[in-house]
């Protein structure tokens, strides 16, 4: 197991739960409504999408270096946000990795 797909599955677990905890207190609509209030909810609001969009910078070319399709973890992503790049971290096969890793 390579350090990043660990990094991802201990990071993943915690998150998930942390997101669940969320959902069943405030609901999925009550998450985004959070953060219109207020000008530093906005920051914190696109502060994660300038996030994810440089994540698709890394994310799209590492998965075609890996011979991986990357729109499914693109589309994960806009659907729901961290978990997309968490998700492709953690399921990466070690074969795969060898190759870009050589580049």
């Amino acid at each position: 197991m390579t350090h990043r797909k660990l990094f991802a599955i201990i990071v993943l677990i915690p998150f998930s739960l942390l997101t669940v905890y969320a959902v069943m207190e405030v609901g999925v609509i009550g998450i985004f409504d959070y953060h219109r209030h207020s000008p530093a909810g906005w920051q914190v609001f696109t502060d994660l999408v300038i996030a994810l969009l440089l994540m698709f910078v890394w994310m799209i070319p590492d998965a075609r270096a890996r011979g991986r399709n990357p729109w499914p973890w693109v589309i994960a992503t806009l659907l729901s946000g961290s978990f997309g790049p968490l998700l492709y971290l953690a399921t990466e096969s070690s074969a795969a990795i060898e190759p870009a890793a050589a580049t």
